[in-house]
């Protein structure tokens, strides 16, 4: 199994969820915070490979649902440069699994990169028996009161 360094916002219901998903395919997780983290530019990079840019921001983040950061509209150097000022914009989680890096949480991209338990992963899943998506902030859907996923850490 593989040890997988993970950038959450501490406090993040669904990175919580994802962290369990994790752990129960018996992957060692370490959680770092995201938003303390010392980033580069480079090093932040390496996470968004081939992606196109508007995919490399959490669409949660208040600046972005607001319509003040349109992210479609952004080069990568400025992308990097907003998300090195203000990591909120960043799309969570970042993984790292030795050399590899990924962001995002699609369930099927990341059992077929590490492996997680369809077992554990089937628990959860929406009343329609579709996977759960883990990547949304409840708060957005409205599955949530606003006081349960604060902008803030912690």
């Amino acid at each position: 199994m593989a040890t997988v360094l993970f950038y959450e916002k501490p406090g993040c219901i669904n990175n919580t969820k994802q962290k369990v998903l994790l752990a129960a395919a018996g992957h060692t997780v370490q959680a770092k915070n995201l938003l303390t983290e010392k980033w580069t530019a480079e090093r932040l990079r390496a996470f968004f490979g081939e992606l196109p840019v508007a995919e490399w921001f959490n669409h949660s983040a208040p600046r972005v649902r607001d319509g003040e950061i349109w992210p479609h509209k952004l080069t990568g150097e400025q992308a990097i440069a907003l998300m090195l000022k203000e990591p909120l914009l960043i799309r969570r989680p970042l993984m790292q699994v030795g050399y590899e890096c990924r962001v995002g949480f699609d369930q099927e991209a990341v059992h077929r990169w590490i492996g997680l338990s369809s077992k554990i992963s089937s628990k959860i899943s929406s009343k329609a028996g579709e996977r759960e998506d883990l990547e949304t902030c409840p708060r957005q859907t409205g599955k949530l009161h606003a006081a349960s996923c604060s902008e803030s850490p912690g």
